[in-house]
């Protein structure tokens, strides 16, 4: 018997023990973390309803897992997979990975990060650090990945893209950066095809599920009526309903006087435009209804006033790369009439019960780990010089695996923070989501390398 196959168990309990180590908020909470979206997504396979603005793609990842029994199936889906692909990782990075190093590492991202926030929320967010990791071994390590892991971390980068539309730019950002990076070192482009094919994967997906769900082929039907609920609160289009309005005959021209006003408000509040019209009558889906007239005012913003709407959003974008606490992923708001009630609806008396029985559930969760944000900045703070240390150590000795890492790591916060806070709003759960793979990254680029191998 091999060294390499007396090495298997041990590996495989280390991975499994990384995903525990990982998922630690849900133990102490006594369940999944979850967020009022997170019914929804329940609510996309228990209903089943076609959510009009979210992809029909988490909530078929969570029944995978879930079949109407238990959270904790998707959890342990979601810790495995991110502590797999730290594994695979380190192995690409520094030659071979091994249990001790593996636990190690996991242990500081789990004590020093905002990973665990996310791998234990059944949420898409922790999908966004997927799509990075997964790129960049698929596009700067295939050559130290074998044909079965080449396959599936194609699929998984699939879904990682497809489940949250904001993963697509993120997507296209690492992808342009490992191209820009092959042509600058002329490295051979045999890794392109692959690099791609989760992109377009992904793409047909979003397309053919909108096509069968919403009667509309595309990327995002409805798409345009969060980028007017961001361009109203920044005051852009704003300006251009009050120049337009009333002669545009817009049904928001009904509400200027109200306007701007903030995003998630214009959305989501009761009483909204988009929720409720002049007479007082509720709208049922009505962003949905709105997006058609969304895409004019959006199209002719765009038109009267880039430099202000480019201004708007790199001010948001500035907001949203310092803010990545961990507290909005914590709390208890809407939960009783959002999960509760898909748990209620679908599940066994005994998960609701566990569900209510938790400090989240009872509001007590965020006082109970306000702790854990202490060392979330300095660990972003000392990141930042180790990964570009080790970018001009990996420039300086050839090695094109760990300087693609570093730079589409550095590149994923900052897409990120564009994409999220630019495009939407600022809120620090889109940035916790991925600015952990800052410290992750630069821990694993500074271990020691050992000889490499390959399975």
């Amino acid at each position: 018997m091999t060294a390499a196959a007396l090495r298997m168990p041990a590996d495989a309990a280390a991975i499994v023990l990384g995903a525990a180590i990982l998922a630690w908020p849900a133990f102490v909470n006594g369940y999944p973390l979850v967020f009022s979206d997170t019914g929804g997504f329940l609510h996309q396979t228990l209903g089943p309803l076609m959510l009009w603005d979210k992809p029909y793609v988490y909530g078929p990842f969570l029944h995978l897992f879930h079949w109407r029994a238990s959270l904790w199936g998707p959890l342990a889906a979601q810790a495995a997979i991110v502590s797999h692909l730290l594994w695979l990782t380190q192995r690409c990075v520094a030659g071979a990975a091994r249990p001790g190093r593996h636990l190690a590492a996991t242990a500081f991202v789990a004590a020093a990060t905002t990973a665990p926030f996310s791998v234990a929320l059944l949420m898409p967010d922790i999908f966004a650090p997927v799509v990075v990791l997964a790129l960049v071994l698929l596009g700067a390590a295939r050559a130290r990945l074998g044909r079965g892991e080449q396959a599936y971390l194609a699929a998984l980068a699939t879904v990682a893209i497809a489940v949250h539309l904001s993963h697509l730019p993120l997507a296209a950002a690492t992808i342009a950066a490992l191209v820009a990076l092959d042509l600058v070192l002329r490295r051979p482009r045999g890794a392109w095809p692959l690099l791609l094919s989760p992109l377009a994967a992904a793409i047909a997906v979003l397309v053919a599920t909108n096509a069968v769900g919403h009667g509309r082929p595309g990327l995002s039907p409805h798409g345009a009526t969060f980028l007017l609920a961001r361009l109203q609160s920044d005051g852009p289009a704003t300006v251009t309903l009050r120049a337009r309005c009333p002669q545009a005959g817009w049904y928001l021209c009904d509400f200027v006087d109200r306007l701007p006003m903030d995003s998630d408000v214009f959305l989501w509040a009761a009483d909204s435009p988009v929720n409720r019209d002049a007479a007082g009558r509720q709208r049922f889906l009505g962003g949905a209804l709105l997006a058609a007239e969304a895409a004019q005012i959006v199209g002719e913003t765009l038109r009267r006033d880039p430099r202000g709407v480019a201004g708007a959003m790199l001010r948001n974008t500035a907001i949203q790369l310092a803010e990545f606490g961990i507290g909005d992923t914590l709390g208890n708001d809407w939960l009783s009439v959002t999960v509760a009630r898909r748990l209620a609806d679908g599940f066994p008396p005994r998960e609701a019960a566990a569900f209510a029985a938790t400090p989240q559930a009872r509001g007590e969760l965020r006082a109970a780990l306000s702790w854990a944000d202490l060392a979330v900045l300095p660990a972003i703070l000392l990141a930042l010089p180790a990964l570009a240390y080790a970018a001009i150590r990996a420039a300086r000795d050839g090695d094109r695996v760990a300087l693609a890492l570093a730079l589409c790591v550095a590149l994923g916060a900052v897409a990120n923070a564009a994409i999220a806070g630019g495009l939407s709003k600022p809120h620090a759960r889109y940035q916790a989501r991925i600015v952990w793979l800052l410290p992750a990254a630069a821990v694993l680029l500074l271990l020691p390398r050992m000889p490499a191998e390959r399975r």
